[in-house]
């Protein structure tokens, strides 16, 4: 019974440290210090939330940048990959259906297909694309919104002003947003049709 008391408060007292104390803390310092990333670094138009900068989104119609294929069809609860390895059958038919598809859409060749447009991230949430992935696109994208020449070019400048350089530029690699690159289309030349 002697230890029983002391095994007790030494359990609440390290409850209430680890499990209230801490974490409101951390949270405290994360909303004062990061406001914006604490909260989700959601992207709001007109007041609306349309997303997060740090979770991928499905984009179908011609008029859009396309993300990167997911294996969870962009819902962020079960978030994973398909888990077919490089030997598999399935993985191999649905990356050349994949690639065929890309290619016809997009006018190009089928071993033009950047192959971040051909394989899903490991949490099939990534939200970006190579600038390769993004330039691929570009005549898609200007095509299906009637543009002129002048018009795809600024479309191509604006997609190498939204690439974003390696994390203290030597972690990862070059990256364009998606989400963000079909909002500036959008806000630059007008809403696509859906």
């Amino acid at each position: 019974m002697k230890q029983i008391w002391p095994a007790l408060k030494i359990f609440l007292i390290l409850t209430l440290l680890t499990g209230i104390v801490y974490p409101l803390v951390v949270t405290g310092i994360a909303q004062l210090f990061f406001p914006r990333l604490a909260q989700g670094s959601l992207v709001s138009v007109c007041g609306k939330v349309v997303g997060s900068s740090l979770i991928g989104q499905k984009f179908s119609a011609p008029q859009y940048f396309q993300a990167r294929p997911s294996a969870v069809d962009y819902n962020p609860l079960p978030s994973g990959g398909s888990n077919l390895g490089p030997i598999s059958a399935q993985l191999k038919e649905r990356i050349e259906q994949l690639r065929d598809s890309l290619a016809a859409v997009n006018g190009k060749s089928p071993s033009e297909v950047p192959p971040d447009l051909l394989f899903a991230s490991g949490s099939g949430l990534d939200p970006h694309i190579s600038p390769e992935a993004a330039y691929f696109q570009v005549v898609r994208v200007a095509q299906s919104r009637g543009f002129d020449f002048v018009n795809k070019e600024k479309l191509q400048f604006l997609v190498t002003s939204l690439v974003e350089e390696p994390s203290l530029n030597f972690l990862g690699q070059s990256r364009v947003n998606v989400l963000l690159l079909n909002l500036a289309v959008d806000s630059l030349f007008g809403k696509g049709s859906p």
